[in-house]
């Protein structure tokens, strides 16, 4: 009974922050009347208030609830800055399974005691998240494995929690029939069941690792199938610090602008080229290492419960829409939006997508990099147009939803990293949209000729891209040697 007033209370909560967020963004709060910013503290702190609460009693059901939170804190293009930075902590910070449901869960599945299995193993998790945390042991045989173990009551319970979200977000609906939540609960109801399925996710893992064998910076641990089951999933160890932990990079070795790269290419290879997209990405799931042997730098690709397969029609399209950002190509721009659903709505579309302001995107989302100021305008904005966002998300394709997600989490890193909007990330989508489409066009061809030339003028293309990406190097290094010998001058000019 109490987890159920828990339950109901967490998302009276998330009604009761929905409606005060619809007010602000109406402007039923009139900054006028008691001056802006005095208004502004107070919409701030009412924000904030709400969002430590909703995160409290997300721990406190578990679970779904966590998952859901999760997702609502990596919806910066949605949500005030209050809630998404207090709701990210849910990544890293999830309630723990205690040992004892660890080792029934481990019983029941596997039909053998913790100690008959394994050699060791460390009663504190490396990490808990939402549906499973993660604790490091040690086979008889002297392998060393990471074992994620899913919370036991989390597959019976998650139906029921989804049930009762409908109907909650359906009770918000009919208070304010602006508000297009509904996406949320599908969302849910679909990939909830593939992710607590840790066989579907060994086989995800198993696949991107083939998916993407030439990039030699990828590392996706493997996968031990003699002990793994629907609940328990046993996996290589491999040790790396968080994407986002400068620190950790620096201590090591390891260049971030290399790593932001990597990253940038291998997401762009699964969305561009393949349509098999890892929609997880938060720090937690990727982390970074020097390889014991090589010394490069690696990227460690963790948790692959949640992929997105993107349909060929969608892929092409967005490849297109990308490719007419990059380039302000903007009548393509309003094209391509509109094929994927944006309809009227494709400017606002357009600034989801780059989390850039309709001035950058007009003017070139390479041309400049985010500014202080833009980042809050941007915010402001979304408060402004949170009933036109809403309605979007409820109309465009599906694949589109966890795609956003991924593109968010990815910037977030890339923010803390300082790599954000770099013009290399832009060349590195700009290769794989053109490979992408060029491929898609050989498939058509009909003659030898025609395919032939689609080859040459994917060739000739990728090379203008490189010669791009050369001259802006060269053209660093220059500014590099150009500054450093002002410096020396300003030095020696006292003496």
């Amino acid at each position: 009974m109490a987890r159920k007033a828990l339950k109901l209370a967490s998302w009276t909560s998330v009604a009761l922050a929905a409606s005060g967020v619809y007010l602000y963004s109406n402007n039923y709060l009139d900054p006028n009347d008691f001056g802006a910013v005095r208004v502004g503290r107070a919409v701030a702190t009412v924000h904030l208030r709400s969002a430590r609460r909703l995160c409290e009693l997300c721990c406190a059901n578990r679970g779904t609830f966590i998952k859901v939170g999760q997702h609502l804190g990596a919806l910066d293009y949605l949500l005030p800055e209050e809630y998404t930075s207090t709701l990210k902590v849910l990544h890293s910070q999830a309630p723990q399974s205690s040992m004892q449901e660890v080792r029934q869960v481990i019983r029941e599945d596997l039909g053998k005691e913790i100690q008959d299995l394994f050699l060791s193993f460390d009663d504190t998790p490396l990490g808990a998240a939402s549906l499973a945390q993660v604790h490091k042991a040690v086979l008889h045989d002297g392998r060393t494995v990471a074992v994620k173990v899913q919370h036991p009551k989390v597959r019976a319970q998650s139906s029921k929690d989804i049930l009762l979200m409908e109907v909650l977000v359906l009770a918000v609906k009919q208070l304010f029939p602006n508000f297009e939540f509904m996406w949320l609960v599908d969302e849910a109801k679909k990939n909830l069941p593939l992710e607590l399925d840790f066989l579907n996710e060994g086989k995800n893992a198993e696949k991107v690792a083939h998916m993407l064998k030439d990039f030699d910076f990828l590392k996706v641990p493997q996968i031990y199938w003699e002990l793994s089951t629907k609940r328990v999933l046993l996996m290589e160890f491999v040790e790396g610090g968080q994407v986002n932990d400068r620190a950790y990079m620096e201590k090591n070795h390891i260049n971030v602008n290399e790593i932001s790269c990597h990253l940038g290419k291998m997401y762009s290879e699964m969305i561009f080229v393949n349509g098999f997209v890892h929609c997880d990405p938060h720090p937690g799931n990727v982390l970074v290492r020097k390889h014991p042997d090589t010394g490069k730098a690696e990227i460690v690709l963790l948790d692959h419960g949640l992929y997105q397969v993107l349909t060929e029609e969608f892929r092409l399209d967005y490849c297109r829409l990308w490719q007419s950002l990059i380039w302000t190509d903007m009548e393509r721009v309003k094209k391509y939006s509109q094929r994927l659903g944006a309809a009227e709505l494709y400017p606002l579309f357009a600034c989801m997508l780059t989390a850039r302001s309709w001035d950058s995107v007009k003017r070139g989302i390479g041309q400049a990099p985010v500014t202080a100021t833009e980042d809050l305008e941007i915010r402001s904005n979304a408060a402004n147009y949170l009933p036109e966002i809403s309605q979007l998300l409820n109309h465009v394709p599906r694949q589109m939803l966890l795609i956003l997600k991924t593109n968010e989490l990815l910037r977030s890193i890339e923010t803390t990293l300082g790599t954000r909007s770099s013009a290399s990330s832009f060349l590195n989508m700009s290769r794989c949209c053109i490979r992408a489409l060029a491929e898609h066009r050989k498939r058509d061809a009909c003659s030898f000729f025609r395919r032939t030339q689609i080859c040459f003028s994917e060739a000739f293309t990728l090379w203008q891209i490189n010669l791009h990406e050369l001259l802006l190097r060269v053209k660093g290094l220059r500014l590099a040697s150009w500054v450093s010998t002002l410096l020396g001058w300003l030095t020696r000019a006292p003496h």
